[in-house]
C-alpha cells in the first residue's frame, strides 16, 4: 500500500510515556477522522504494545522505544512499536491468552488484546535483540466524506 503520511517517534521506557505514545497515536489518526470508537481502538492497542515493551523488553532497566505510524491507502493506520531490549525466546507461546513473563500481577492479554482492536498484528522478535509489533487497522469512510 501506498504511504500517505508518517511520524516516527523515540522516547524511554518509562512508564510515564505510555500515555504520550497513545495520546501522539490518536492526535495522529485523527487526520482519517476515525469514530471515537475506533479512536479508542487505536489507543488501548498502542498502549498495550507500549507497555509490553515497557515491562518486558526492560525489566531492570530503561531502554528505548521507537514508534512509528503511517497512513496507508484505504484510509488505513499502519503502527509501529519497536524496543531493542530482551526480545521474545518463543513469538507462539508469548501470544497465546493467559502467558506472561511478567509476574503475577501481569494479565498476559497483551497480543490477545491487540489482536482483538486491529485488523492485522505481526510480531517480530529476537532474543537479545529486541521486538517489533507492526498493527494494521482500516478506518471506515464516513457517510459523505471522501
Amino acid at each position: 500500500m501506498k504511504e500517505l503520511n508518517y511520524i516516527k517517534l523515540e522516547f524511554p521506557s518509562r512508564s510515564s510515556n505510555e500515555f504520550f505514545a497513545r495520546s501522539a497515536a490518536a492526535a495522529f489518526a485523527a487526520q482519517l477522522d476515525p469514530t471515537l470508537e475506533e479512536l479508542g481502538d487505536v489507543k488501548t492497542a498502542v498502549s498495550e504494545a507500549v507497555t509490553n515493551a515497557i515491562v518486558h523488553a526492560y525489566p531492570e532497566e530503561i531502554g528505548r522505544i521507537v514508534m512509528r505510524l503511517r497512513i496507508l491507502g484505504g484510509n488505513t493506520l499502519e503502527i509501529m512499536i519497536k524496543d531493542f531490549g530482551k526480545g521474545i525466546e518463543n513469538i507462539e507461546e508469548a501470544r497465546k491468552p493467559l502467558f506472561t513473563t511478567g509476574g503475577s500481577e501481569r494479565s498476559g492479554m497483551g497480543f490477545t488484546i491487540m489482536e482483538s482492536f486491529m485488523d492485522k498484528l505481526r510480531v517480530r522478535s529476537a532474543p537479545g535483540k529486541g521486538t517489533t509489533v507492526v498493527m494494521q487497522r482500516a478506518i471506515r469512510l464516513r457517510v459523505g466524506k471522501r
